[in-house]
């Protein structure tokens, strides 16, 4: 019976990794009550693996966004090329440019356009060959906005979309739709958008019900994502001394920021509703004060109703609100011109 209830201890030793010896050991470790700077080094050790972590995610996204664009580029660009050939033919070869304003693009012109195309798809089949027409026919480019809609060969409306920031051009890009019949609805044949924008999704929800709100959508997706990429770009040409890290999607719709180069870490976070907005709508901006040994202020904030060494972030209201209402460079001025007074308020 005693051999039996040895055995039976030695088993449950091994099952229980801290039992015994074990158990003393850590029940003595458990105890020990922690100084300040025992807490403050912990916090420092999840601070150092956190920036690890930040910086393999950071190059992951780098590597990937390298990819993407390697994958994509060749044959992007020889779609952009052909398609900014053709487009450069259809203007060369017009008779006629008309500029729209207001209401005169509409649904109406959108259906003389689709009717011209077929005419001119007709009068070709019949003269039997497509070099040679029977009479000469008009052709006519019409304008509207950031837009150039065209005929182009083969029963298809081709629209270009010319891009802006700041009121410099930007990139080009085309859109071809291809108009079998006036019984069947108008497909997306090819386009030059960017990959990552949802130009399939849109085309299922709108351009079978209404045409004309698929051409403006689509210039209203392209622009905001040129203007979101742009202000990015604006701000590290800037300010690139001052940004520590900087992270953002593809669309431009998620940005994330540091500034380090002040007497804290400020955190930014942008989101946008969708992808036809320029200004962000979800905006988070945190002050994180860095602890320095020598520094003679004493940040102590509470959490949880216990002191301690390593401060809370405190949010910046003040640059949220400027991140929602103005430009991202212009929004970034207005942080840093304030951001030594806003700090001597909260932490003097």
């Amino acid at each position: 019976m005693e051999s039996d209830v040895e055995e039976s201890m030695r088993k449950r030793q091994r099952k229980n990794p801290f039992s015994g010896e074990y158990s003393r050991k850590f029940e003595q470790y458990a105890e020990r009550p922690y100084g300040a700077m025992g807490d403050v080094n912990f916090i420092q050790e999840d601070d150092n693996r956190l920036e690890i972590t930040r910086a393999k995610f950071g190059s992951l996204l780098k590597r990937h966004g390298d990819l993407a664009e390697r994958i994509s580029r060749d044959s992007d660009k020889i779609a952009f090329e052909r398609l900014q050939k053709e487009f450069e033919a259809a203007r060369a070869s017009q008779t006629e440019e008309i500029y729209l304003d207001g209401e005169q693009w509409n649904d109406g012109l959108l259906a003389t356009i689709r009717e011209q195309v077929h005419i001119e798809t007709d009068r070709k089949a019949m003269s039997g060959d497509t070099d040679i027409l029977t009479s000469p026919q008009e052709k006519i480019t019409y304008k509207t906005g950031n837009k150039v809609i065209c005929c182009l060969d083969g029963a298809r409306i081709g629209i270009q979309y010319e891009t802006s920031f700041a009121g410099e051009s930007c990139e080009f890009y085309h859109c071809v739709l291809e108009s079998k019949s006036f019984l069947e609805k108008m497909t997306v044949l090819e386009h030059t958008l960017p990959y990552f924008l949802p130009i399939h999704e849109i085309e299922n929800d709108l351009l079978s019900s209404n045409a004309m709100k698929f051409i403006d959508h689509v210039g209203d997706l392209l622009q905001a994502y040129v203007d979101r990429r742009e202000q990015v770009r604006l701000i590290k040409e800037l300010y690139g001394n001052q940004i520590g890290e900087l992270y953002h999607s593809l669309p431009h719709h998620m940005i994330e920021f540091v500034l380090e180069d002040f007497d804290c870490k400020v955190t930014v976070s942008l989101r946008y509703t969708d992808l036809i907005s320029v200004l962000p709508t979800r905006v988070t901006v945190l002050a994180w004060p860095m602890l320095n040994k020598n520094s003679t202020t004493t940040l102590n904030r509470m959490e949880d109703g216990v002191s301690g060494n390593h401060p809370l972030p405190v949010r910046l209201s003040y640059a949220e609100d400027a991140l929602r209402t103005m430009s991202l460079p212009e929004a970034y001025a207005e942080i840093v011109l304030n951001l030594p007074q806003a700090l001597q308020q909260m932490y003097h």
